[in-house]
């Protein structure tokens, strides 16, 4: 016997990052009350990014044209590469407008209890762009990753493996958030923001 229709949808969903059985139930009956056009097109949708998305040959984020817009502008700072760990980083970076150098993306971090290496991330790509024969120069390489264990492991890698191309290796300040209190603060964040302190 074939499977309820809106159980097989409300399963579906669940597989989903962020998305729990009620979240799944929820988004299930609304899609199953839209009108069927609406439903159709997000149905094209999913169909169309998974079959058009694919890696830009340059930085590693997702992008339906290679080199993607990013890497394609020329009012870019070549000099300088900003290493996240996944593609919506790049999203957030870009929305602030305070960054205009590059981008590197290398879909996920260092997790040797989840058994992922240096070899499951993009990091040769990352290295290779670090040396381009004839091209020009990288002088600055910004590791944005977060600050959690797995993030630190990598940005430490990172490091480890840059600094003796000559490029200067540089990692994102980390501590109290604008607005934030001390008071609810905890130990680990005050001590970074003590550590990367700034004269006024």
């Amino acid at each position: 016997m074939a499977a309820d229709p809106i159980q097989r949808l409300v399963r579906e969903l669940a597989r989903l990052p962020g998305i729990g059985e009620k979240s799944a139930t929820r988004l299930a009956m609304h899609l199953v009350r839209s009108p069927k056009p609406q439903v159709r097109e997000l149905a094209q949708a999913l169909i169309d990014a998974t079959e058009q998305i694919g890696l830009c040959s340059t930085c590693m984020t997702l992008t339906a044209e290679d080199p993607c817009r990013l890497c394609a502008d020329t009012r870019r700072d070549n000099d300088v590469v900003c290493v996240v760990a996944q593609p919506s980083d790049v999203i957030a970076i870009e929305r602030g407008g305070h960054y205009r150098g590059r981008y590197h993306v290398l879909h996920g971090v260092l997790a040797p209890l989840d058994g992922i290496g240096p070899d499951d991330l993009r990091i040769a790509e990352l290295v290779r762009r670090l040396a381009p024969a004839g091209g020009a120069p990288v002088h600055e390489v910004i590791v944005a990753t977060a600050p959690t264990v797995e993030g630190e492991a990598t940005a430490m890698y990172l490091a480890r493996l840059i600094k003796p191309l000559g490029v200067r290796v540089t990692r994102i300040a980390t501590g109290l958030p604008v607005g934030g209190d001390l008071e609810y603060s905890d130990q680990a964040t005050i001590g970074r923001a003590l550590a990367g302190r700034t004269s006024l």
